[in-house]
């Protein structure tokens, strides 16, 4: 008896690793999400555009990045359907905003 007990409990932490793993990589796309909006908007703020198509380029495969302003605002969304690891896993949206106040001229 303590054999099959010994195996379904084996059993449940394994999955348990993998779930937290899973989790994991859905933060990690998450704080990528992040940095890549607050540096965008940092240097679309500044006017640099070759540090934004830099910054741009950075971004997680597939996340959707979009800038705007509103008076002297600049706003960032940074978006992504996250499917770490595989396409048959569950679809987490995740998005990310930041904003910066324009820089003088």
């Amino acid at each position: 008896m303590v054999t099959a007990e010994l195996a379904f409990a084996s059993i449940g932490a394994a999955l348990a690793c993998v779930l937290l793993a899973w989790v994991l990589a859905v933060i990690g796309l998450m704080l990528r999400c992040q940095e890549t909006a607050v540096e965008v908007a940092r240097q679309e703020a500044r006017g640099d555009r070759a540090a934004v198509a830099r910054a741009v380029s950075d971004r997680p495969k597939g996340a959707r990045v979009t800038v705007s302003r509103d008076g002297g605002l600049v706003q960032v969304r940074v978006e992504l359907a996250a499917r770490p690891w595989a396409d048959w896993l569950p679809t987490v949206p995740l998005a990310a905003t930041a904003a910066v106040q324009q820089e003088p001229a």
